[in-house]
């Protein structure tokens, strides 16, 4: 069954980001045809936010969808981008990571070496890597867990580097004209709360006009 959870944020006229109007990034073509034309694996921390128009909502809001599914599978037409949580340690062999790696090789082979090479690149916490698994499929490894194990502050998931990874995700579906698909990130291994997960996919993603689906996997 499909749930459909509509949000309308109301604006909030203390925040400056309201009041601007950023410039759009200048489309990109999708891939397409054979795997040789595959755009190369993106690092970006930060990334252009669409403009509001000045009203009480913001530009281009639309529903969070919530359905039973596999987030490697989505079953939606055009380009998709798929998100999930990585840790900052380089580990990946546990949870949601085990589902990517046996449908596509180059996501995890990728975030390996992202993490060798992390003394001459951005590998860290609110850090994106986006990676080309088809032409028109992308999988976004998002940098949002510190460690692995639960310490004295609390479980891995940052929350506020989820949602820098969140911002950087948009932007990457903006100029991919993707949808967004993922399972409900940063819940499971990372320790995260869905209720404070939720609306920060909803606040990043919906209220900026991505399209976004969450997975529950039975």
């Amino acid at each position: 069954m499909l749930r459909e959870v509509e949000y309308m944020l109301p604006r909030d006229p203390c925040e400056p980001v309201l009041q601007e109007r950023l410039p759009l990034p200048s489309p990109a073509p999708v891939a397409s045809g054979s795997l040789e034309k595959r755009p190369e694996v993106v690092h970006i921390h930060g990334g252009s936010l669409k403009p509001f128009d000045g009203g009480d909502t913001m530009v281009g809001m639309v529903p969070l969808r919530i359905v039973k599914g596999d987030a490697t599978s989505p079953q939606t037409k055009g380009p998709k981008l798929i998100a999930h949580v990585c840790n900052d340690l380089g580990g990946w062999g546990k949870g949601f990571v085990l589902a990517v790696s046996r449908r596509w090789p180059e996501p995890e082979k990728a975030y390996r070496q992202w993490h060798r090479e992390r003394a001459s690149n951005d590998f860290g916490l609110g850090a994106v890597q986006v990676v080309p698994v088809r032409p028109d499929v992308w999988v976004a490894n998002m940098v949002g867990q510190r460690g692995t194990r639960t310490g004295s502050n609390g479980p891995p998931i940052r929350y506020d580097a989820v949602e820098r990874c969140l911002r950087t995700v948009a932007a990457h579906a903006d100029r991919l004209a993707a949808t967004v698909h993922m399972p409900r990130i940063g819940c499971g291994l990372a320790g995260g709360r869905w209720s404070r997960i939720e609306p920060l996919i909803v606040a990043e993603l919906c209220a900026r006009g991505i399209g976004t689906t969450v997975y529950d996997y039975d």
